[in-house]
């Protein structure tokens, strides 16, 4: 299977992204048939050339290669389940690339529910805002069939730099959701480190700048990132800087300061849990990467 320079592609779902996805395909030169549930989201693409399908029977009928932007998933099944309800199937022989977000068990369910219905199934994460689509440093995480992936990439690269992840339909929902964990967990820290200082009379603009440096420049990681994997990977965490022992002190006296100075304590407390926990299953002279055995163990 090949994809020519340009082919009819669908996109259901006119949010933001899928304005954004929608205007990059059209400027790459690719007919878009394009259905929102609010009809009136349409009106600017559709006035930048794209083509507004009157159903979602319609948008399906449009393009072999259908995207969707949706809230979640069951967005999908109220779209597209009652398709085939009057005879014949127009999902059969489609490609379904979601880029919503939802669970991977929820992702691999919709992967069984595409193919019972002659469809297949390309998950997909977009790791960028709107304004930021197709730009650089946009990318994407997807999982599914590689052959479907591999033949549509040309179409999905345009949106960022596709990644596929494997054949698991629900490894892109995982890899989209550890990232934002990263990304959520560091912005709950970064508020609470401020509030913190905020105690004390400093002010955010004061204050951020250095915070954000601590973040991108950490010496723990930067330089040492291999380092750091081969020990998540082994189990073998050797001590010989950072101990958990030494950490969780640090993590108490968090705890402490956070507590004098009445501000939320709900992130230092989780923080030093891990560093109880790690240290009460002997891990006290290990490296604070022996956090990971206690947080995989639940």
């Amino acid at each position: 299977m090949t994809i020519r320079d340009t082919i009819p592609v669908t996109v259901i779902g006119l949010g933001p992204m899928g304005q954004a996805m929608t205007r990059l395909l059209l400027k790459a030169g690719h007919p878009v048939r394009v259905w929102n549930r609010t009809a009136a989201r349409a009106d600017a693409v559709v006035a930048e050339g794209a083509t507004r399908a009157a159903t979602p029977a319609d948008a399906v009928a449009a393009a072999d290669l259908v995207i969707l932007s949706l809230t979640d998933y069951q967005a999908m099944d109220d779209i597209l389940g009652p398709l085939g309800d009057t005879g014949g199937d127009p999902l059969a022989g489609k490609v379904l690339a979601n880029l919503s977000s939802d669970s991977p068990d929820r992702t691999r369910a919709a992967a069984t529910w595409a193919a019972g219905r002659g469809a297949r199934l390309l998950t997909g994460g977009l790791m960028a805002p709107a304004e930021m689509l197709g730009g650089e440093g946009a990318f994407a995480y997807y999982s599914g069939p590689e052959d479907v992936f591999r033949a549509h990439e040309p179409v999905l690269r345009l949106l960022g730099e596709p990644r596929y992840v494997g054949a698991d339909p629900g490894l892109a929902q995982l890899y989209y959701q550890a990232q934002l964990d990263v990304f959520l967990t560091t912005l709950s820290g970064l508020l609470h480190a401020t509030a913190l200082v905020g105690s004390a009379g400093v002010t955010a603009a004061e204050f951020l700048p250095e915070a954000i440096r601590t973040v991108l420049d950490t010496p723990a990681m930067v330089g040492a990132t291999d380092e750091v994997a081969r020990g998540l990977d082994t189990g073998d965490h050797p001590g010989d800087l950072a101990t958990a022992t030494m950490m969780g002190a640090t993590a108490g006296h968090i705890l402490e300061a956070s507590e004098a100075a009445g501000i939320d304590v709900a992130l230092p407390r989780a923080v030093k849990a891990h560093y109880d926990r790690a240290i009460a299953a002997g891990h006290g002279r290990d490296s604070w990467t022996s956090l990971f055995e206690v947080i995989k163990a639940g």
